[in-house]
């Protein structure tokens, strides 16, 4: 399975996600935060997961009788960078953005679900913005939110921090004036 059939999948995307901050996860866990997804699915993609080397053995014990394993998400995992983004067809792309549009869904509703939910004091966000920009201020932009999201993005999870699903999402609403 290449890198794209891999990570365009919502669940696995979702355990990905669950994954981050550097946090050792066990598959249990995992079950127990994608609760609206059934176990053995959960299993199953953890499985693909850990077999293409998105996700990493950390830690094995015996728990009732059965080896627990506990997995790290691998700072060198298959990402679609700017280099896949441009082999990809116009239906990959499609296919692509449906999928993180899924998963944001998926990841809004189990948020919504949680009887602790808190949308104000949560900062849950979906605003939306025109923006008119000419292609320099396009790239400044994307270079200023690079770098704000880099600032932070390797932050380990620890009591103080909660986990954010940032998706930064820039649409071209009108046809190139390019030639």
């Amino acid at each position: 399975m290449d890198a794209l059939d891999l990570l365009l999948h919502p669940i696995r995307l979702r355990i990905v996600h669950a994954m981050s901050g550097g946090r050792l996860r066990t598959t249990n866990e995992l079950c127990a935060d994608l609760a609206d997804v059934p176990r053995t699915t959960v299993y199953r993609h953890v499985g693909l997961l850990a077999e293409a080397g998105v996700l990493e053995v950390a830690d094995e014990r015996r728990v009732n009788g059965i080896i627990e394993r506990g997995y790290l998400l691998r700072g060198d995992r298959p990402v679609i960078d700017r280099r896949a983004a441009a082999a990809m067809t116009l239906q990959d792309h499609r296919r692509t953005f449906t999928l993180a549009m899924s998963v944001l869904l998926s990841e809004a509703n189990a948020y919504l679900d949680r009887p602790d939910a808190d949308p104000v004091n949560d900062s849950l966000g979906y605003t939306q913005f025109a923006l008119w920009l000419t292609d320099q201020e396009r790239a400044d932009l994307i270079d200023h939110l690079i770098a704000a999201i880099t600032a932070v993005r390797g932050n380990q999870a620890n009591l103080d921090r909660k986990p954010y699903l940032l998706s930064p999402i820039l649409i071209p609403t009108e046809p190139s004036t390019h030639q």
